[in-house]
């Protein structure tokens, strides 16, 4: 082999191995103080843009599962209503039974319908005071109330949740200007009231199958969250033990290639040995 002093090749590989082994030292103990295999876009460009784009839809599922829970809650504050209108109408129907006897005093009428009238103003009063953030659930001027919920990561039709409620005051159920002044107008006021509890039943009927879809779509978002959690994981999480065990080997051969830079950087002395002899 021959002798040079200008240019130490040796020195040179050995430096360059030393400048890698370093590099990979350094990846290393970054991995291993973030916990994440991947810390920039230079460490692996492709799963670095796929594990950003799974922690972008975790996010928003995140955010689509607490808009389910509220649209869950708001089916309850309605729910809630209907169930108070419904004993409300059945207290009235009972009312109407009551003065459509042909035994009933005028006096007695006049009772049944002032009771008969308080609650129907207490419908009303159910159906324009039922909110939820700030909308009012069970009055509406078109019969019905269209309120929309975000239930997905993607902004489609499909990741939409669209729950409609009926109005149900006095007029949308069809009891206004009932009254128990006399015994037909009493039988009139019971053929209203039972189309009505048949309307309000369908009502919190299709207020249940909502809570049951919230329920399911709920779950579903959940597995959802959790699958897409575990890719992000596999793709952005550092293995710490294969790490520990790589930096381990770094170690060693960093310490090993600094020993024999030492030694190559000797090597040319040996050309003195040469030119003393």
């Amino acid at each position: 082999m021959a002798l040079v002093v200008n240019t130490n090749m040796p020195s040179i590989m050995i430096e360059n191995m030393l400048n890698n082994t370093n590099d990979s030292l350094n990846n290393d103990l970054t991995q291993l103080s973030s916990g994440l295999r991947i810390n920039s876009a230079a460490d692996d460009p492709a799963g670095y843009a796929i594990g950003n784009a799974f922690k972008a839809s975790i996010a928003s599922m995140n955010v689509a599962s607490q808009n389910a829970s509220q649209a869950q809650s708001m089916l309850q504050t309605a729910d809630g209503a209907y169930s108070q209108i419904n004993n409300i109408m059945v207290q009235m129907s009972s009312l109407a039974t009551e003065a459509a006897s042909g035994q009933e005093s005028s006096t007695n009428l006049a009772s049944l319908n002032n009771e008969f009238q308080d609650l129907a103003s207490e419908i009303n009063q159910i159906a324009n005071s039922t909110v939820y953030g700030g909308t009012t659930l069970l009055a509406n001027g078109s019969g019905s109330v269209s309120v929309t919920f975000q239930v997905g990561d993607v902004n489609s039709a499909n990741d939409q949740f669209l729950v409609t409620m009926s109005s149900a005051t006095t007029t949308d159920l069809g009891l206004t200007s009932l009254n128990l002044s006399s015994n037909a107008n009493a039988q009139a006021a019971m053929t209203a009231l039972d189309n009505a509890l048949t309307s309000i039943n369908t009502m919190m009927g299709n207020i249940g199958g909502y809570q049951n879809q919230l329920t399911y779509l709920t779950s579903n978002l959940t597995t959802s969250i959790q699958n897409y959690t575990s890719s992000e994981s596999t793709i952005m999480d550092v293995d710490m033990a294969s790490a520990v065990s790589d930096m381990t080997k770094q170690q060693i051969l960093e310490q090993s290639a600094m020993s024999m830079l030492a030694q190559a950087n000797q090597d040319p002395q040996q050309i003195l040995k040469l030119l003393q002899g």
